[in-house]
């Protein structure tokens, strides 16, 4: 194996393991970090990827035993390579799991084991366990996740690899939406604004949107609007870095309205303005009046 290309100090994490012991989730919370996470990458294709284009942010790659050119000393030889090279820093993480766990596991998932598909899982996992027992002690971190559920393993995964990393910012989006068309799937908190005065009766009001000051002033005199978006906006701000601390990446609010056009629209004018003035990462998006920019 040969690597040419320079890249500079790439962070490198090699996640093998016993099939089960929750390779999918520490990729899972890798990428969630920021790493770039590819698995069952074939060994004799990690060259290429290494040797390609610059890489510039940093890379998680999945081993898995079943791969067509896996063998313990083939991984060994490849991570003595890239250690040689100054320019990555590798770190090979072994997650491994009682047998016991493992065979529960897999009984109430009702799979087959990968390395004794007709043979059955106890010797499947007897048959990965002596396979993989030089990697184990060759390992540069070795997680047991034998008592962990994932959400265990997700944060065990954020306290030793995010100080690699440049931490990025909670990212917000505020939606406002129709309850006629339904909550939107992606919302991590709805709140309702259908107890506030609506500007749909007003006739005046009724064909303007909640982004026109009109209907703006006329929402403002609901005697409830000012205890609300200062109950709103205080709650906000005490979940952004308390999302930011459990390792979220994003957070969706969503604020529905009956048709989704005054109340809503306004309030999520004013909660992303005052976000977005405190220097915090938000995006706003209004469901229903791009549905009807489509309609025109």
């Amino acid at each position: 194996m040969s690597i040419m290309n320079k890249q500079s100090n790439l962070n490198l994490v090699i996640v093998t393991g016993a099939s089960g012991a929750g390779r999918t989730t520490a990729l899972d919370s890798l990428e969630d970090l920021g790493y770039e996470a590819i698995d069952n990458i074939p060994l004799s294709l990690l060259p290429l990827l290494l040797s390609g284009k610059q890489i510039n942010h940093p890379l998680a790659l999945g081993i898995d035993a079943r791969n067509r050119d896996f063998s313990n000393q083939n991984l060994l030889d490849v991570l003595r390579t890239i250690n040689s090279d100054i320019n990555f820093r590798c770190n090979l993480l072994y997650l491994q799991c009682s047998d016991e766990v493992l065979l529960r596991r897999y009984s109430e998932t009702r799979r087959r084991h990968p390395m004794a598909p007709k043979q059955g899982v106890v010797i499947g996992i007897q048959r990965e366990k002596k396979l993989l027992e030089s990697l184990s002690n060759n390992a540069d971190t070795l997680i047991d996740t034998s008592n962990m559920t994932p959400h265990d393993l997700k944060f065990q995964i954020k306290k030793l690899y995010e100080h690699n990393l440049i931490k990025k910012p909670l990212s917000i989006s505020i939606n406002s939406f129709s309850y006629k068309r339904s909550v939107p799937t992606t919302a991590d908190m709805v709140i309702d604004c259908r107890f506030l005065k609506n500007p749909h009766w007003n006739e005046g009001l009724k064909e303007l949107t909640g982004q026109h000051k009109l209907v703006q002033e006329y929402i403002k005199t609901d005697e409830k609007f000012d205890v609300f978006i200062n109950k709103i906006t205080e709650l906000v701000y005490f979940l952004v870095p308390a999302y930011e601390a459990e390792g979220k990446s994003y957070f969706t609010l969503s604020f529905g309205c009956t048709g989704g056009r005054h109340r809503s629209v306004f309030i999520t004018e004013l909660i992303a303005e005052g976000l977005a003035k405190k220097n915090i990462q938000v995006s706003k998006r209004h469901l229903e009046l791009e549905q009807m920019k489509r309609k025109v």
